[in-house]
């Protein structure tokens, strides 16, 4: 959780820093650019979440879960949008978020099973 916690802090800042979107709805708006609550509470939970349920599937399955929450957070950008929660610039396509999210979700999942992996060659 702290891994996605981390890479999704510093790609909200390098974006923002960017100019590619903002968040004009935030928490503590005079210390942070980003949304802090998002990638310090949502985000981990969400990745959590997605662990649990990839632990217990095969690797089609996991695969076809993969596209379906990187389309969830597609769907869920706009949404966030439409409500002002969330402000793109003009050069932002939201298939940077399916791809993104595709990448994030793929790095958390090899992050974990690495992990895993260790654990269980260390004897725990």
């Amino acid at each position: 959780m702290i891994l996605a916690s981390l890479i999704g802090t510093y790609l909200d800042l390098l974006f923002v820093g960017a100019g590619m979107y903002s968040f004009p709805k935030r928490f503590m708006p005079a210390v942070f650019p980003i949304h802090i609550l998002f990638t310090l509470c949502i985000l981990p939970l969400c990745s959590f979440i997605f662990l649990f349920i990839s632990r217990r599937l095969s690797l089609f399955h996991r695969s076809l879960f993969l596209l379906i929450c990187s389309l969830f957070a597609y769907i869920a950008e706009q949404t966030a949008e439409r409500l002002g929660l969330f402000i793109h610039s003009q050069d932002w396509k939201h298939e940077f978020t399916l791809v993104g999210y595709l990448f994030f979700l793929i790095v958390i999942w090899k992050f974990y099973h690495w992990m895993e992996i260790r654990q269980n060659e260390s004897g725990d």
